[in-house]
């Protein structure tokens, strides 16, 4: 009588669940406090995929609206959108962006300048609030004003997506 030798199936699709499940193989937007590292929010993201950051300017108190794009292991500020100038705005073309007005008369100043993460004090005035995912989210919902926020794209697993609150 021979005996077949061969590889069993069972330990190698047993790998293969662990694999997908715990190695950080997809993009996720995670926000946290700057201090303590604790996570406020994350969202799972596509490659290029957008969203906004938006406020009222501290000096002339009209509001603004930054453009991220989710880029690889970084974030990419594609443009601010605003209707006045202001300290700090831009008022013309330079080597660092294009100014340009839009068909609603509203400035914007096109940039696509590769950033590592954001970081912002949660405004007292500003009304921070982030669009995402078809979601309005108020900045202060997640932390107290005058809290240090980074926000950063990053690799999870599904596990972590699925145990987390991830926005999809």
């Amino acid at each position: 009588m021979v005996k077949k030798v061969g590889i069993s199936l069972v330990p190698l699709g047993v790998l293969v669940v662990l694999f997908f499940l715990f190695f950080p193989l997809y993009t996720v937007l995670r926000i946290t406090t700057t201090k303590e590292g604790r996570a406020v929010l994350c969202a799972e993201m596509a490659e290029e995929e957008e969203f906004t950051l938006s406020f009222i300017h501290s000096v002339n108190k009209r509001p603004v609206r930054d453009t991220l794009r989710v880029e690889g292991n970084h974030l990419l500020i594609v443009k601010s959108r605003y209707d006045s100038f202001g300290a700090g705005m831009p008022e013309t073309s330079t080597e660092n962006g294009t100014l340009q007005f839009d068909r609603d008369g509203w400035l914007v100043w096109m940039v696509n300048r590769p950033v590592p993460e954001v970081n912002l004090f949660v405004g007292r005035v500003a009304n921070h609030s982030l669009s995402l995912k078809g979601r309005e989210i108020a900045l202060a919902d997640l932390a107290e004003p005058g809290t240090s926020l980074s926000i950063r794209t990053r690799k999870a697993s599904l596990f972590e997506i699925w145990k987390g609150r991830y926005l999809r």
